[in-house]
């Protein structure tokens, strides 16, 4: 006590790693439960701004990390990560858990040539890596990295893929697995050597660390609409961003989760391809697209974007258990007037205020809009100003748009941010 689940309302990009991070302050342990490289979130204080694609968000301030077994890790990024820390003077105390699963090269090639470009993944190698973890045969973990029969693993599995490796051009024929094999196991073995000092029993150390009423924070990839089971499927990531996938991701029983918050933009986006209600096709959206940066932290793609979808977000609450919201980059909408709400979706004559998830059913919803008077825009230095005197110091139409959407929800928003930074947070008691 307490377990505090930080989940994306939406379809990710929400800002969670800016959350956490400032959660983080007075939390023992910050634990990521899904995902993997795919996912990327920018942490910034002061002048400093770091992008993590795999690294918890609270390693600015010292914490305990810990990543669990639900990730699919790329080495070399996270090696990457732990330089970057070590430049800028912080040591991560990291745990990596052994029962998490490895992206290796081919996964990637893989990737590239199924269909990524019409479901939109980011060509990591994710979905492979966790289609391999399913089919259990050929699959690598970082408990074989880092032990020491990783090789004959490593040639195992190979063999098991060659008729894949060879439908893909990794190799031409069996006669050249040995030569891959060695090229992997040269590259792959020295990750394994530099990452053994942080593999270890993660569910262990969370489940102690809860027994002893420590504060554990869980942070979760990507956003609820991207869930492989809840999301826009097909259009989705390979794992479980909801705040269930904690859960299955550490190894934590649902009774030891106390608070639930959910990270949701004043506006909505998305990368890649699939359905988007509340898509604004006009040059407002890329007037949001910029004052936002709304491009994806790995992949530079644009993100599209639109007004905020509150049947979305009350799907959000249903299946992840929200018992708080913390709305993220109100500053970005300043100037905006007037300023749209979908309250509720309108499918075949039928208006329903709950979003449904499947594809068929949002391809033919007409959102039901209300507006509000909006705000006059602000400079980032007037934000700051803002940020540090406090909720009351919102000019009255932002505040008027915060109640609104907690109103319309049912669930308190206790935390709201107006800029990037870590003191660009207000909390709302």
């Amino acid at each position: 006590m307490p377990g505090i689940v930080v989940v994306g309302m939406q379809f990710g990009d929400e800002s969670k790693g800016a959350v956490v991070d400032y959660l983080s302050r007075d939390a023992d342990l910050v634990v990521r439960y899904n995902g993997g490289a795919n996912a990327g979130h920018t942490v910034a204080t002061g002048d400093l701004r770091l992008k993590f694609r795999l690294m918890p968000s609270g390693a600015l301030w010292g914490k305990r990390l810990v990543i669990g077994n639900g990730v699919v890790v790329d080495p070399k990024v996270l090696l990457d990560e732990i330089k970057a820390l070590r430049e800028v003077g912080v040591e991560p105390n990291l745990l990596l858990s052994r029962k998490a699963h490895v992206v290796m090269p081919y996964h990637k090639v893989i990737d590239a040539g199924k269909m990524a470009g019409s479901l939109g993944t980011t060509k990591r190698g994710i979905g492979p890596t966790y289609a391999d973890k399913a089919r259990r045969t050929d699959a690598i973990r970082v408990d074989d990295l880092v032990g020491p029969r990783f090789r004959e693993r490593l040639e195992s599995v190979l063999r098991f893929k060659l008729d894949e490796l060879v439908a893909y051009g990794i190799v031409r024929r069996e006669e050249d697995l040995p030569k891959y094999l060695e090229e992997v196991y040269g590259e792959y073995s020295e990750y394994g050597r530099e990452l053994r000092p942080y593999a270890g029993e993660a569910y262990l150390e969370v489940n102690r660390a809860l027994d002893e009423g420590k504060v554990v924070l869980f942070e979760g990839a990507q956003g609820t609409l991207l869930d492989l089971d809840h999301g826009t499927y097909p259009y989705v990531t390979s794992s479980n961003p909801v705040a269930g996938g904690a859960c299955v991701g550490v190894g934590v029983g649902p009774t030891r989760i106390d608070r639930v918050i959910g990270v949701a933009k004043a506006y909505t986006t998305r990368v890649g391809a699939g359905p988007f209600p509340t898509e604004i096709h006009d040059e407002l959206g890329d007037r949001i697209r910029e004052r936002g940066g709304e491009y994806g932290t790995v992949t530079g793609r644009p993100r599209r974007c639109g007004w905020l979808d509150l049947p979305m977000l009350r799907y959000s609450i249903m299946i992840n258990g929200i018992t708080e919201i913390a709305l993220r980059k109100l500053d970005v909408l300043g100037g905006t007037r007037p300023l749209k709400v979908a309250v509720a979706y309108e499918i075949d004559g039928e208006e329903r205020e709950v979003m449904t998830p499947f594809v068929s059913d949002l391809e033919r919803v007409r959102p039901v809009y209300e507006e509000l008077d909006g705000w006059e825009e602000l400079s980032p230095g007037e934000w700051g100003r803002v940020a540090r005197r406090g909720y009351d110091a919102l000019p009255r139409g932002a505040r008027d748009y915060v109640e609104f959407i907690e109103e319309r929800l049912g669930v308190p928003v206790t935390m709201v941010g107006v800029g990037p930074r870590r003191e660009d947070t207000i909390e709302r008691v």
